[in-house]
């Protein structure tokens, strides 16, 4: 049977809905074409892109560089399992592990592979390393996380949708509220013997752009060397630029490049990236880590067909160059300034608009209206109707992330698209 090219959207969002299982909601737009920070539906309607795939697209849609890289390297070798070595990569091992400073990588596919792969490092570095007796290794991670939706992973999650009726649920994990350093202290001074790892999001972004104090992740990396406990950041939403420098435990730091060992940010013990690792094209993850901590995963203990294919590879080391080369950092970093004062101006304005949050070109505005009313969501489809692409989370806050290849004048652009929509849900105070 063969399926026609000019189906129209309601045609081919009928055979979604039809023929896939309902594990999404979108928001009633049918893409076909992408464009650095624009998008196409298949009728032709341009779209702003303030989504970026969840910081998948830091790099913009079908970045030429990058689809160059992916067009050559497809068509000389895309896969050959880790039961041979390839010609990428160990290049690709060199490049990555240089660029963010640690000595190893464990390359994956998708985020929640890459987390639980952490997961299985820090475990086993405390059985063997820290000496925690078998079975009782503990891993604290914080409430509102976004980790990713295994059976393992929701099973430390707060999110009803997420977890219910998929039990019985993996044990070993405690949560602590996020941005709480003083009951993270003491966690840690009760039960810090049986305690592997502190797994943490810089920002926690599914939960609607949750930003924490700015002492609160150096604290957490201080507390968990003082217990000898790995801090683990989770970085695929995050990092890669998207807050405004190469990684989010950077804080405020405005580095140009990757951050270099003994460089004054928080670094992690295990580093855990995806997403725009590969620009978008692609699915591409890593954890990184040093020796001391890798050296415990030897043949047969982890493993996966496509991680660390050459194809994989080749775009990922392009897809990070572009990140230096285009300065996607300082770019997301000013203009994300911008975006908050402009954003600002309209919660002074508006009273639909409670508060703007945010770092870099990763943000948020909650909505003056219950979680479960459905005004963000009427929003996010006013917003579609005039050209901006965004979607909402935990019912009442919209997140905006574009492509961080924007322009000021495009940035200024979708601003006053957002705030057309807003003057029409609200009377000015």
């Amino acid at each position: 049977m063969s399926i026609t090219t000019s189906l129209s959207s309601q045609d081919l969002m009928h055979y979604e809905d039809r023929y896939g299982a309902h594990n999404y909601h979108p928001i009633p737009v049918v893409l076909s074409k992408g464009d650095g920070v624009y998008v196409w539906d298949v009728e032709g309607k341009k779209y702003f892109d303030f989504l970026s795939a969840y910081s998948a697209i830091n790099q913009g849609h079908c970045h030429p560089r990058i689809i160059s890289t992916l067009k050559k390297q497809a068509e000389e070798l895309t896969l050959t399992s880790r039961a041979f070595y390839n010609d990428q990569l160990g290049k690709y091992e060199k490049y990555i592990t240089e660029y963010f400073g640690f000595d190893k990588v464990l390359p994956m596919n998708s985020g929640a592979e890459a987390v639980e792969t952490a997961i299985k490092i820090c475990r086993k570095w405390g059985y063997e390393k820290k000496g925690i007796a078998h079975g009782e290794a503990l891993i604290i991670v914080c409430g509102e996380n976004f980790h990713g939706r295994t059976t393992t992973i929701i099973s430390f999650s707060s999110d009803p949708d997420a977890r219910g009726n998929f039990g019985p649920y993996t044990p070993g994990f405690v949560s602590v509220p996020y941005d709480d350093i003083d009951t993270l202290g003491e966690v840690f001074a009760q039960q810090g013997k049986y305690i592997a790892g502190l797994l943490v999001e810089p920002i926690q972004g599914e939960a609607g752009v949750n930003v924490p104090g700015d002492d609160f992740i150096p604290r957490c990396a201080q507390l968990c060397a003082e217990h000898n406990i790995l801090f683990i950041a989770d970085e695929i939403q995050t990092g890669i630029a998207r807050t405004g420098s190469l990684l989010a435990v950077c804080g405020n730091c405005t580095c140009e490049h990757a951050c270099e060992r003994g460089a004054t940010y928080t670094r992690p013990d295990i580093l855990i990236l995806g997403k725009a690792l590969s620009g978008g094209t692609y699915p591409v993850s890593a954890v990184l880590a040093d020796d001391s901590i890798m050296e415990v995963i030897t043949p047969g203990t982890h493993g996966s067909t496509y991680g660390g294919n050459p194809l994989a590879c080749a775009v990922a080391m392009t897809a990070l160059d572009v990140v230096v080369d285009e300065k996607l950092a300082q770019n997301a970093r000013y203009l994300g300034a911008i975006f908050r004062e402009r954003m600002q101006i309209l919660v002074e304005k508006y009273n639909i608009v409670r508060s703007v949050r945010g770092k870099g070109l990763l943000n948020a505005i909650l909505i003056n209206d219950q979680p479960s009313s459905s005004t963000a969501w009427d929003i996010c489809i006013q917003l579609a109707e005039n050209g901006l692409l965004a979607k909402p989370t935990h019912g009442n806050i919209i997140r905006f992330a574009p492509p961080l290849v924007i322009s000021e004048e495009e940035l200024h652009q979708c601003c006053d698209i957002i705030e057309k929509v807003l003057s029409n849900y609200s009377d000015e105070p």
